[in-house]
Parts: C-alpha cells; structure tokens; sequence
C-alpha cells in the first residue's frame, strides 16, 4: 500500500512539474515598451509557428549602410489563422510599415500592433 502511495505521489509531482515548465516558459510583455514605434522596410521572413509567430523585417536605417533586421513577435498560428491571417500574408520581398511596442532593453525587435502594406492593405491596430 505504501509503495502505491508512494508512485502516486511521484506521478502527481512529475505531472506538476511537467506543467510549471510550460508556465515558466511563457513570458509576459513586460519586455516591450509601452510606446509605439513605426518602422519601415522590406519581409524577410513570416514564420509562422508556435508559439509565437515572428516577422523578420529588414530596416533601413542611412543611405549606404545595411539595413537593420528587425525580430517582432506575433500571436500563435491558430490565434491568427481565427483571425484571417495565413503564412502567405507577410510574402518575403514585399514593402511594409509597421508598429510595434519595441524592446525596453532598445535591441531591433518588437511586438506586432499592426502593419500597413504598399497597397495600403493594413492588419492588426493600424488606427
């Protein structure tokens, strides 16, 4: 009897800890500003995996210089297949301007308000 106890109890702490890893794992947007910053460039790359989607955007920044890529995080692939949103939506090559709340820390990344396109298509909080 003691020894059923005893997997039990094993089983239900590896089941917790099994759980707090997933917690842990998620962040909060504590890292991102509460300002909003629009910038400008060219898709590099739309991933659109879990569990957040990443748009990669080169930046220019001077004339002459290599443009600057930008990493800015997104909702899951289910959140924003709900919500129309493909992995064909972000095309690699295509001009775009976006917001985002950018990093406190000032690295080139940034969460996704919203995104207007050449045509003037626009996603997200574009207001």
């Amino acid at each position: 009897m003691k020894s059923r106890r005893l997997i039990a109890g094993l089983l239900a702490t590896c089941a917790l800890l099994a759980g707090a890893r997933a917690l842990v794992a998620h962040h909060a947007g504590t890292m991102f500003s509460d300002e909003v910053k629009e910038i400008a460039g060219t898709v590099k790359e739309f991933q659109f995996t879990n569990p957040h989607s990443w748009i990669q955007v080169l930046v220019e920044t001077k004339p002459g210089e290599a443009p600057q890529e930008w990493s800015v995080e997104w909702g899951s692939p289910n959140q924003l297949g709900r919500n129309g949103i493909r992995p064909s939506t972000f095309k690699p090559g295509s001009k775009v301007t976006m917001r985002v709340r950018p990093m406190r820390d000032g690295s080139p990344a940034g969460g996704f308000v919203g995104a207007k396109f050449a045509d003037g298509t626009t996603i997200g909080n574009w207001k």
